[in-house]
Order: C-alpha cells, then structure tokens, then sequence
C-alpha cells in the first residue's frame, strides 16, 4: 500500500510540474523561471507538511508519504534536498548540510556536464 500511495502521489506532482511548465510566460531571460517557481513551490509545500506531520503525530503516516515523497519528490526533488539540508541545520550538522549542498550542486552539474561530454563525442 506504501508504494500505491507513493505512485500515485508521484503521478499527481508529475502532472502538477507538467501543467506549470505549460503556463505561458513573457520569458525575456535566460533565468528559468518556471523550475525556480516549482522549486520553491515544492520546497513551501514540503516544509508546511514537515511541520505539520512533527506536531501532529496522530496523521496517518501513508498520507505523509504520499504527500512528502509521493507528490513533492513528484514535482521536485528539490524540495527534498532543501528539507533535508534544514533539517541537518536544525539537528546542529551545520558544516554537514553545507557539504552536502555545495557537493550535491557542484557534482551534480559537473556530471551532466560530463555525461552531455561523453554522449555527444
């Protein structure tokens, strides 16, 4: 039933991401816009279900799988990145979260940089 709930949650913020990227904007920039939109979308979302499942510990947990990794990892994986890099913060791994958003950042550009390199010879 976990992996039902986690489905179709993930299905849900798929379409969600899906239907963002469709909105028609005025992009003038090279700044992208709409995955900055949906990454921070994801990221209040996720941390208002955080919050919301550590101070009430009577919801079903299936419903905070579905929501947190079914629907958020869904639409973002970003939102999970930055969750957990505050919670590191907030459990007093200061230097931890930093390695792990600097390292996260520089080695996941540098390996797209390298797969585009390798793919494209």
């Amino acid at each position: 039933m976990d992996l039902i709930a986690v489905g179709l949650g993930g299905f849900i913020g798929a379409v969600l991401r899906y239907l963002i990227g469709l909105i028609p904007m005025n992009e003038t920039t090279t700044f992208p816009i709409k995955t900055f939109v949906i990454n921070i979308l994801g990221c209040v979302a996720i941390g208002c279900i955080a919050a919301v499942a550590t101070k009430n510990t009577e919801l079903n947990p299936r419903m905070i799988l579905f929501l947190k990794v079914g629907i958020c990892g869904g639409f973002t994986t970003f939102s999970t990145f930055a969750l957990e890099t505050t919670d590191l913060i907030q459990n007093g791994h200061t230097g931890i979260a930093f390695l792990y958003a600097v390292l996260s950042l520089m080695i996941g550009c540098a390996v797209i940089f390298g797969a585009e390199l390798v793919i494209n010879r």
